[in-house]
């Protein structure tokens, strides 16, 4: 069993910065890659960013990969999110996942564990 717990997470203005994390226990975390998703009110979830087991290839949505940067310190089991240049549309919930492989992935699918999500509201 793997628990994931999401924190960081709130309010910003349009432009502002947020860093979430994500504390892993459980399976072994350092060889399982990582992702983060996002669901909006009224759509479906969809992949933001994800990291290799060993943190050293990561992947992005096309809109988020110039300002946000995912990150992994396996010695505490944490997965981080920095979210630079925030805008309206970033708002959702954001959730940590853990994935069955131990490389990168954009399909929910290979992800068997899922935080309960931090609440990321940017506005205008």
């Amino acid at each position: 069993q793997v628990q994931l717990v999401e924190s960081g997470g709130g309010l910003v203005q349009a432009g502002g910065s947020l860093r979430v994390s994500c504390a892993a226990s459980g399976r072994t975390f350092s060889s399982s890659a990582m992702g983060w998703f996002r669901q909006a009110p009224g759509k479906e979830r969809e992949f933001v960013a994800s990291i290799s087991w060993n943190g050293f290839i990561t992947y992005y949505k096309d809109s988020v990969k110039d300002r946000f940067t995912i990150s992994r310190n396996n010695a505490k089991n944490t997965v981080f999110l920095q979210m630079n240049t925030l805008k309206p549309e970033d708002t959702a919930i954001y959730y940590c996942a853990a994935s069955k492989l131990n490389s990168i992935s954009r399909y929910p699918d290979d992800y068997d564990y899922w935080g309960q999500g931090t609440q990321v509201t940017v506005s205008s």
